[in-house]
């Protein structure tokens, strides 16, 4: 029985490969209806392993198949080793291979025609490979972003080739990274934050209602949100892996000195980018087997002079170790490589610890200070939760005339989604109720409570010099940030 195979990817229905107009040409050719079809859409010529393209070799070799019909070899395909490994398994089948535009003799000539054709298709997908990927370096130096590819906190302008701020995405985005930076956060690390994402009922950039720690911590190590876009990060060119679906074609992540960086608007400023890093490296050496020095002031320690995030290191003076902090970034890709400024670890932790010790003899201080800060997150939360309350009762005014303008609706179905969005409501409406409470007791109890039991810890020890763990947790519920100027003249040190 004859069959007709036609094929069409994206670039091919540009230029006129429809798969209607292959299908109305083959079936000329057939001269008969009475024919298998099978259209392949949307599938790379470069591979062997296609669906249609399976399904008629297993027909061939089960003997339904006696000629097989394709416009032309292109459709078979691009790369001529692939055309020639069908051809054969055609041969060997007793199958004759037909072409619409082009008729091949059944000798050493047509043969060499065959492969001088399929070899001139391979030069031509090369030279619209090689003018397509120049054309789109073209546009990412010229600060164009190449497609929509889903940037959570951002919508795709497709007029301009860029990204733009998505406002309400972007608050969800500045939650997460305040909450994750913030050392007296509520919440327990990425999974709390994930999970607290999940139970006020924000969608993700999908539309699901859940949010997976994998997906928090992606867009915290997201450079993209300082405003520097990264693109041709990964290269395409080679083999293929295999998925669910078949054979994909496979991509491997490019030196950082290849990549093309793109301005877009900033959502994230470069100093709490930083500070996110640093606190996800730390939680890696945490879990590595290898010892390493702590940083009583890790993540948060700035440059006053060039506003750059310092870090602690080790490194040789004179032949000597020495711990220090320093602002310099040696990393590919950073924005400011720091002024220089570094200052001995002991030094500044010393003179850090002495005012933290003062600040306990004053405790109401520091309570009002971290009241403030607490609160202010708390309000920008409130005003998430009551955008969230707004749109499921807009959802269900839309549902409830939905049912009473038309009689051909499921009821059943309408009753059953508003009962769903009745009990979101019930709880968003819980969790409002809860800020409002915490907003008006403020941060008060909670801060005093928290710093209570870091001076109890501190006077259990009876120690003029606690632990480590001590002296750090106390740090982290007084302090935000650490200033030092370059010439080390002064600290400064925020609350």
């Amino acid at each position: 029985m004859k069959a007709i195979y036609v094929r069409v990817s994206t670039a091919d229905q540009v230029k006129g490969y429809s798969l209607g107009n292959q299908m109305d040409k083959c079936v000329e050719k057939a001269g008969t209806l009475d024919v298998l079809q099978y259209k392949e859409e949307g599938r790379t010529g470069e591979i062997i392993d296609r669906p249609q393209l399976n399904q008629l070799r297993e027909d061939i070799r089960n003997g339904i198949v006696t000629e097989v019909i394709c416009y032309d070899s292109t459709r078979l395909s691009r790369n001529l080793l692939v055309q020639l490994m069908i051809k054969e398994e055609f041969d060997k089948a007793g199958v004759k291979l037909t072409f619409v535009n082009t008729e091949y003799a059944d000798n050493a000539e047509g043969e060499l025609q065959f492969n001088i054709s399929g070899s001139i298709s391979q030069y031509e997908k090369a030279k619209i490979k090689e003018r397509t990927v120049g054309g789109k370096i073209r546009k990412v130096k010229e600060g164009k972003v190449l497609g929509a590819y889903g940037l959570y906190g951002y919508d795709y302008d497709q007029k301009e080739s860029t990204y733009v701020i998505n406002e309400e995405q972007a608050k969800i985005v500045k939650m997460i990274f305040d909450n994750f930076t913030d050392p007296t956060s509520e919440f327990r690390g990425i999974n709390g934050i994930a999970k607290h994402l999940t139970e006020l009922g924000i969608p993700t950039a999908r539309g699901k209602n859940i949010w997976h720690r994998q997906v928090v911590r992606q867009m915290l190590l997201n450079e993209s949100y300082t405003g520097r876009h990264a693109q041709r990060k990964h290269d395409t060119e080679g083999g293929y892996v295999r998925q669910q679906s078949g054979l994909q074609r496979g991509q491997k992540l490019r030196p950082k000195e290849e990549w093309i960086y793109t301005e877009i608007p900033q959502i994230i400023s470069d100093e709490q980018f930083e500070i996110a890093q640093q606190k996800i490296s730390k939680t890696k050496r945490q879990h590595a087997k290898e010892s390493l020095r702590p940083y009583l002031l890790s993540g948060i320690m700035r440059c006053a002079d060039c506003q750059n995030t310092m870090t602690g290191r080790v490194t040789s003076w004179w032949g000597s170790k020495v711990v220090e902090y320093t602002d310099i970034k040696n990393y590919s890709g950073a924005k400011f490589k720091g002024c220089g400024n570094s200052i001995r670890a002991e030094k500044i932790e010393e003179i850090v610890w002495e005012k933290v010790l003062e600040m306990l003899n004053e405790p109401e201080k520091a309570i009002k200070s971290k009241s403030d800060s607490k609160t202010k997150i708390k309000q920008e939360e409130l005003l998430l939760v009551e955008n969230q309350l707004e749109k499921i009762k807009k959802s269900r005014k839309r549902l409830i005339s939905l049912a009473a303008m038309s009689d051909e609706v499921d009821l059943a179905e309408i009753k059953d989604q508003l009962a769903s969005l009745k009990q979101n409501e019930n709880d968003l409406q819980s969790k409002y109720n809860r800020l409002i409470e915490d907003i008006k007791e403020s941060e008060v109890d909670r801060t005093e409570a928290k710093l209570k039991e870091a001076l109890g810890l501190y006077f259990l020890e009876k120690k003029q010099d606690p632990p480590f763990e001590i002296k750090q947790k106390i740090i982290r519920a007084l302090v935000d940030e650490v200033l030092v100027s370059k010439a080390g003249d002064w600290v400064e040190i925020h609350i």
